[in-house]
């Protein structure tokens, strides 16, 4: 495990930064944990609820298959271990948006065991995070403090929604390490489809503990800043607590376990209450729910089920296509992204071309998506005409400053490539004769810069090439330009 040199320098000296991250991704279903209530974001409060959501006496829980299905394939996809075994408790205690006054969830016998993720944060060297354990557990309610002047209001269409709490081990030594912790697992949970990690929404968010020590000193007391909803907060929270916790020992405090609150708009966390040991929890094990057990067949549709996942789609791009270590990662580190790369490469059908499709979807594609406000869900160009484009440039039809051209053209009206060429005369010339003839008539109408030019002048040759290419509304062939040039002006 490579370590980093992070450290923040307090008045006692430097001190290291020790974090550990609970992620709770909500699970891609068609329904929640134990009950057959939509969990679509955004439904009008309260109408997405069940029975067994609200707990009305008599109604039982039984586990949504998908659910545990999705657990599962994503503990694989973080090669971790899948107990075949598991077991559901109850964590008793009262809040408002908790009708059945406890929280299913699993303490002593996860779905999921030990695991990994490895991460290369701001060009590091890779390092491995350690994941404890994947258990699934099914969310509260929500409390609305702001619809009314004197009361707080309920909404229970997030109760009983299925999450997966992924614990990492207290690994990460960085704000920097933490963020590319987070959005190393968010790629993952897309790719397999289990989250869709929608942070903003709400459908992922991160349980941030930290603590601090000296250098090579045992670990020291943590808090624990609950429900953070971006990797910018989160390394945020990071970085502030570690200094106020340095603040409070080097002035001769303690540091108090207790859950902690991050206000992104202070930049500051607050204290929200003491931590609670597992025990205040009362766990026990749910009687309404008979324990997990997962056979082989089940186990081998879920692997089979997996997707290439991004660090082997990356050696991959890499190892078998060329493709720089920046393209790889670009192209990689988002789920669209590399599905509509996929689909690019599929229509163009020769792997020789791959660096060419990769540059130019990074490059041009990707800077007039940004330039549009716009994303590769919603691109006026599919990986198809794309790939008719790349083909014209390929084959000698178009230059490179007509394809430029002819992809704005794409852009603006959605039309396929070929049909714009042909349409609007954008071929590129690549007949000697013409070439010549217009060559002829640039050297003839620039004799003294011709007679400079042979008479040492070497660098007029790109005045004549830029005054051939003008004269041709540059369809002519750049490569045969230059050819024909020199013979004519070394002639």
């Amino acid at each position: 495990m490579s370590e980093t040199s992070y450290r923040i320098e307090g008045a006692t000296g430097a001190w290291e930064v020790v974090i550990g991250l609970e992620v709770h991704a909500q699970v891609t279903s068609n329904a929640k944990l134990f009950s057959g209530a939509a969990t679509a974001f955004g439904a009008e409060p309260n109408a997405q609820v069940s029975l067994i959501d609200a707990a009305m006496p008599g109604m039982l829980p039984v586990p949504n298959k998908e659910c545990i299905r999705q657990a599962v394939r994503t503990g694989m996809a973080l090669d971790a271990v899948i107990n075949r075994w598991s077991r559901f408790d109850r964590k008793n205690y009262f809040y408002a948006d908790l009708p059945q006054g406890y929280q299913i969830s699993q303490l002593y016998h996860p779905l999921v065991g030990e695991g990994s993720i490895e991460i290369e944060p701001d060009g590091d060297a890779p390092k491995t995070i350690g994941i404890e354990r994947i258990h699934v557990e099914q969310d509260a309610g929500k409390l609305m403090h702001d619809q009314h002047p004197t009361r707080s209001y309920v909404d229970l269409n997030r109760a009983g929604v299925a999450l997966m709490e992924i614990v990492s081990r207290p690994d990460m030594r960085s704000p920097a390490e933490a963020g590319a912790y987070v959005r190393k697992l968010r790629s993952i949970l897309r790719y397999v489809g289990s989250c869709d990690g929608n942070m903003e929404e709400g459908s992922m968010r991160a349980d941030v503990n930290v603590s601090v020590r000296k250098p090579g000193a045992p670990f020291g007391t943590r808090t624990e800043t609950k429900n953070v909803n971006s990797v910018r907060f989160v390394m945020a929270a990071i970085e502030h607590e570690a200094r106020r916790q340095i603040d409070v020992l080097e002035a001769g405090g303690t540091i108090v376990q207790e859950t902690r609150l991050f206000d992104p708009d202070q930049g500051v966390t607050r204290s929200m209450r003491s931590k609670e040991d597992a025990h205040d929890y009362r766990y026990f094990p749910d009687p309404d729910l008979l324990p997990l057990e997962l056979d082989e067949a089940f186990l081998a549709e879920c692997r089979d089920s997996l997707p290439e996942l991004p660090d082997a789609k990356r050696r991959r791009y890499q190892e078998g296509l060329g493709l720089s270590a920046y393209n790889a990662d670009v192209l990689t580190a988002e789920v669209e992204t590399a599905r509509w790369f996929e689909a690019l490469l599929a229509e163009i059908g020769d792997d020789s071309r791959a660096k060419a499709a990769a540059n130019w979807v990074i490059s041009e594609l990707f800077g007039a998506l940004n330039r549009l406000g716009r994303s590769l869900d919603d691109s006026p160009v599919t990986p198809k005409d794309a790939a008719t484009l790349l083909g014209l440039v390929a084959d000698g039809t178009l230059s490179n400053t007509l394809a430029k051209q002819v992809f704005e053209i794409m852009l603006e009206t959605g039309e396929a490539p070929d049909v714009i060429v042909e349409a609007r005369g954008l071929k590129q010339t690549s007949d000697t004769g013409e070439i010549d003839r217009v060559i002829g008539e640039v050297l003839s109408a620039n004799a003294d810069k011709v007679a400079d030019y042979r008479g040492g002048k070497d660098k007029l040759f790109g005045f004549f090439v830029g005054q051939t290419m003008k004269a041709m509304a540059g369809k002519a062939n750049p490569a045969l330009v230059n050819e024909r040039l020199k013979a004519l002006l070394d002639g």
